[in-house]
């Protein structure tokens, strides 16, 4: 990467500025911090500069959750507004989640680029078919009173979260409204956590890529500055209006919207690691 020749790098500027004003609309939308766009846009925009791929999914997913946090915080404060976000539910999982989100950010470098994109496509098609045919509330519905298992769901969330490079919503939302929150009380709540599990997963991401070599330029472990700040800024001011759209359509179109970003996301990073 060449930061000399501004005018060559317009285009991956411009992609990094539609990326964030998408992932902000759906980070306010769909509770979630916007990674499920970050993560394949900014991976895509680092392979066409030439840097090695497996270098390419660690920044991209390290850079995510760092943006996450202040699209996460906006988007969470605009919930909150609106009395969409559970507090009880934010104390139980906001330690276990972000103590898990910590952990797989220092144990993915042990992980191949490929290897983080299948777990991203994957997770994704099962997140999605959950919310189209909800199995999880069928089978945990049941447990909702039970700290434990809000606590364990959170570790879990935290982990995988931290391998996606997403802000969790995709994950905790479902759970939050397997337990009996309305759809739009999951979201918002889903919001509040993801600010969680971005602040612990920069942390990790940041440790983990201290020393490793071939990374872009201007980059503090696996997080790249110039991605952070150009995404970042953006999806923070378009996340207010994604959180006004939310609170507009119906829990039903709310659903189908979410499930089907799921499958297309899911679908292009499968896809990008067996074809790579």
């Amino acid at each position: 990467m060449d930061l000399s020749n501004i005018w060559g790098l317009m285009p991956f500027i411009i992609g990094l500025l539609v990326t964030g004003v998408v992932s902000g609309v759906a980070a306010g939308l769909l509770g979630i911090g916007g990674g499920a766009i970050i993560v394949p846009a900014l991976s895509a925009a680092l392979l066409w500069l030439g840097f090695d791929s497996d270098v390419t999914q660690h920044v991209a997913v390290g850079t995510s959750l760092a943006i996450i946090i202040p699209t996460g915080i906006m988007s969470a404060r605009a919930h909150h507004k609106r009395g969409a976000v559970d507090m009880e539910i934010l104390k139980l999982w906001a330690p276990f989640v972000a103590g898990a989100t910590f952990i797989g950010g220092l144990l993915a470098g042990f992980f191949s680029g490929d290897a983080l994109r299948i777990i991203f496509g994957v997770m994704a098609f099962f997140i999605a078919a959950n919310i189209l045919l909800p199995f999880q509330e069928r089978l945990m519905g049941h447990l909702r009173n039970s700290a434990t298992t809000h606590r364990i769901s959170a570790t879990i969330v935290g982990f995988i979260s931290a391998l996606m490079g997403v802000g969790g919503g995709s994950l905790s939302v479902p759970t939050i409204h397997a337990f009996g929150a309305t759809m739009h009380k999951a979201v918002g709540t889903g919001a509040a956590i993801g600010v969680f599990i971005a602040l612990a997963g920069t942390l990790g991401f940041i440790i983990s890529g201290w020393s490793v070599a071939g990374r872009p330029p201007l980059s503090l472990g696996y997080i790249n500055v110039i991605a952070l700040v150009l995404v970042g800024v953006t999806a923070a001011l378009c996340a207010p209006l994604g959180a006004a759209l939310a609170h507009r359509m119906q829990q039903r179109t709310l659903k189908i919207t979410f499930a089907v970003f799921l499958m297309f996301t899911g679908a292009n990073m499968i896809w990008k690691a067996i074809s790579g």
